[in-house]
Formats: C-alpha cells, sequence, structure tokens
C-alpha cells in the first residue's frame, strides 16, 4: 500500500494524527514484518524517549478500531500488525527466522460444503513452516 501523506491518512480515518500515531502508523507501513509491540517499542524508542508499550499497545488498538491495521494471531497469544487489506490473503510464519509473510490466497471460490448457510463475515488463514531463504541455509547447514 503506498500512502502519500500519513496524516492526512490518519485524520481521513478519524485518528488524530500525533507524533507517536505517525511513527507507529510509518513503522508498520514500512517493515512489512508484521511487527509484534515488542518489535514496535524496541524499533521506536530510541527516536521517541517518551513511548511507552502502552502507548504502543492504544495506539495499535486505535489503529485496529479504525480498521487500518488488523491484528494476526498465527500461534499462542503472539499479537502481530500488519496494514489493513481488505483483499483476501493468508499469512505465512517462518519457524526458522520467525517472518511473518503475506500470501496471496483466494478461497472465496472454494467449495465448502460445511458453512453451507453460514453467513462468513472474515477469513484467516495461517500456513507455518520454513520459508524459501531459511530453507537454503538449513539445507546449505546439512550439507
Amino acid at each position: 500500500m503506498k500512502i502519500d501523506n500519513i496524516n492526512y491518512y490518519l485524520r481521513d480515518n478519524d485518528v488524530k494524527p500525533s507524533y507517536q500515531r505517525t511513527k507507529i502508523f510509518e513503522y508498520i507501513l514500512k517493515d512489512n514484518s508484521h511487527p509484534t509491540v515488542n518489535q514496535i517499542y524496541e524499533a521506536l524508542v530510541d527516536e521517541i524517549p517518551t513511548l511507552s508499550k502502552t502507548t504502543v499497545y492504544n495506539t495499535l488498538n486505535l489503529f485496529v478500531e479504525k480498521r487500518i491495521v488488523e491484528m494476526i494471531t498465527i500461534e499462542g497469544n503472539e499479537a502481530r500488525y500488519d496494514i489493513f487489506n481488505p483483499e483476501a490473503h493468508a499469512h505465512f510464519k517462518c519457524e526458522v527466522c520467525k517472518k511473518v509473510y503475506d500470501i496471496s490466497l483466494d478461497i472465496s471460490e472454494a467449495k465448502a460444503e460445511a458453512l453451507k448457510g453460514f453467513d462468513v463475515k472474515e477469513q484467516y488463514i495461517h500456513f507455518k513452516g520454513v520459508c524459501p531463504k531459511c530453507k537454503k541455509f538449513v539445507n546449505a547447514q546439512d550439507k
């Protein structure tokens, strides 16, 4: 997603663009690794010494409420954050490097007999395994 002016984007989505909110949103937008609260905090605390984890949590909760960021839970209670993407897609978490990747996947055409009669509002599909980059590294170590 390309956003020319983050402050305008936040305002357009009913979020008052404080310096901390702007930096948190900018980090998620540019990072693309689906960061955790701790990762966001650690990345920004040197630049924003007054930043607290509570501020990061509260900001992310606001972003999720306004549907400009989505929370992704792939395993356990590890919440990660991504720019809201209305396109159908899945996520893949590498068990080696721990990165989370967006995977284009549309299951809307799939026949799901078990869901017949249900109104599906959201869908989440997660995969776990080893990404191509780590697979090369792991294979090289095995030789």
